[in-house]
């Protein structure tokens, strides 16, 4: 039996967790405490049933700490503490006729925001809408603020429901991290109009509020988007729909400049398949969007936009049933998860999910898996909903790094811990790479020769590495990334 000593820093974390990313709640039903959830880590994930109070139908925000232990949810009626019930002052979210025991019915309508230069604090943005006799646009753009160190460590509102602004809005909510590396930009598309409102958030609050012409034909009446930014921050896209007798349905892509707010070559691609589509992904390199509509999944190569887009069709529904019958597995919303695979929601509650397994693939190597992963527990529509949390300084717009964490984790050298596992011949590597850059993991004997060697991919915190191959005796482990090295000692004695 070989034991692992670890010399240096020692973390006992035990959970499986990415980081403020990992994790998705899953069941719509409001009078059944029996639900599923998702836990990512860099390559795969785990999902457990579980007895939760809150449900979720189509509006889901979470965020987890930095060793992925998960912290707080809504489902843009209330705010649940870890435990999946009401949060000290949580209830009374979103006042309003959509607002029903199983969640607000809009995609995209809430987000956990870390709140600049507080690590005790959150704000939560969260949508309101109201029917007016057509259909639901959204009405405002309200914002919650927590504290994770009340409610005796479980959290507790501290300010709720107070208005950013108001206005007809299209659904959703867009966020990306400021050039600056702290402070955050919230985007939403007002309704019939090419107008998008740009909400500044820096350490007191909701900073500024400014809007910018698109240029391109306006967002017509009953849209629904899912506006998301690409991983690295540079690009932008949302989709406009809505059905009818000549169901209609485009993706928008434009360029972002983070330092600034600014949107720019804006492109419009119209998906001609007379369906409505309202699921948009970017991949996890953030060269390739996929697009859904009902029964289809796109993929649009970024790098060849060039004035014009042009999108492969790398999936057609399969007409599967989840249960068997009545209810059509088909494509609905997509959600970039942490192990860097982008999974596909149903427009119906559902038992099965999709997933695209190689997104970063061109064509159909992509590889999209059609109801793939049995669930057990139903879901309807619902995905999380989270930003690049990780996505550091870009000094090149003029903009200054205020990101103190990202200087704090150079410092103390990636965050970088090892421990053991309870398992044997396994260990625990955990770090935080510098702006969003890859690394490598390399482990080296007493004499300078390397004898394993991994990839890290961007924006991962954490591996498991199996070392029971490992003789006994004195390595050292490194880390490599953006030009840093960081050096940790381990001891393998029988």
């Amino acid at each position: 039996m070989r034991i692992v000593v670890f010399i240096f820093f020692l973390v006992s974390q035990t959970c499986l967790g990415q980081g403020l990313n990992s994790h998705w709640l899953i069941g719509d039903d409001p009078g059944n405490n029996t639900k599923g959830h998702f836990i990512f880590n860099d390559t795969s994930y785990v999902f457990n049933v579980e007895t939760r109070k809150i449900p979720f139908r189509y509006t889901e925000g979470n965020i987890s700490d930095e060793q992925g232990n998960l912290l707080m949810s809504s489902n843009g009626v209330w705010i649940a503490n870890v435990t999946g019930d009401t949060m000290l002052n949580g209830s009374g979210l979103n006042p309003g006729p959509l607002s029903s025991n199983d969640g607000l019915m809009i995609p995209n309508a809430n987000v956990f925001l870390p709140f600049p230069g507080d690590s005790n604090k959150y704000i939560l943005l969260h949508h309101t809408g109201t029917p007016n006799g057509s259909y639901l646009p959204a009405q405002e753009l309200l914002y919650s603020v927590i504290d994770k160190t009340l409610g005796g460590g479980l959290g507790e509102v501290i300010s709720k429901n107070d208005t950013a602004f108001a206005d007809t809005l299209g659904w959703g909510i867009g966020t990306c991290k400021h050039a600056n590396g702290r402070d955050w930009w919230a985007v939403m598309l007002k309704d019939n109009s090419d107008v998008i409102f740009k909400i500044l958030i820096d350490s007191t609050g909701i900073a500024s509020i400014s809007s910018q012409n698109l240029g391109l034909l306006p967002n017509p009446i009953g849209n629904v988007t899912q506006p998301i930014f690409s991983p690295d921050g540079k690009k932008f896209a949302c989709s406009v729909t809505y059905g009818g007798a000549n169901p209609y349905h485009d993706v928008r892509i434009f360029d972002f400049d983070r330092c600034n707010g600014s949107f720019s070559n804006g492109i419009l691609f119209n998906i001609s398949d007379s369906m409505i589509g309202l699921g948009l992904a970017f991949s996890s390199n953030s060269k390739l969007l996929y697009a859904t509509s009902v029964l289809n999944v796109y993929q649009i190569n970024l790098d060849s936009t060039q004035g014009s887009v042009s999108a492969s069709l790398v999936a057609q529904c399969d007409t599967f049933f989840s249960p068997s019958p009545p209810f059509l597995t088909n494509f609905d919303l997509m959600y970039l998860a942490a192990n860097g695979k982008i999974y596909i929601a149903s427009s119906n509650s559902v038992l099965h999910m999709h997933y695209i397994n190689h997104p970063d693939t061109l064509g159909d190597s992509c590889d999209v898996k059609q109801h793939d992963i049995y669930m057990g527990v139903f879901n309807f529509r619902t995905v999380p909903f989270h930003p690049n949390y990780y996505l550091g300084c870009d000094t090149t717009s003029g903009c200054p790094c205020l990101a103190t964490t990202l200087s704090e984790i150079e410092k103390q050298n990636f965050n970088f811990s090892i421990s053991p596992n309870p398992s044997n011949g396994n260990i625990k590597l955990m770090y935080i790479l510098p702006q969003n850059k890859n690394g490598t993991f390399q482990i080296f004997d007493i004499n300078g020769k390397a004898v394993y060697s991994q990839n890290l991919p961007q924006w991962s915190t954490l591996q498991n590495i199996d070392v029971s191959f490992l003789s006994p005796g004195v390595y050292s482990c490194q880390i490599n990334s953006n030009n840093f090295l960081v050096s940790k000692k381990l001891v393998v004695i029988r």
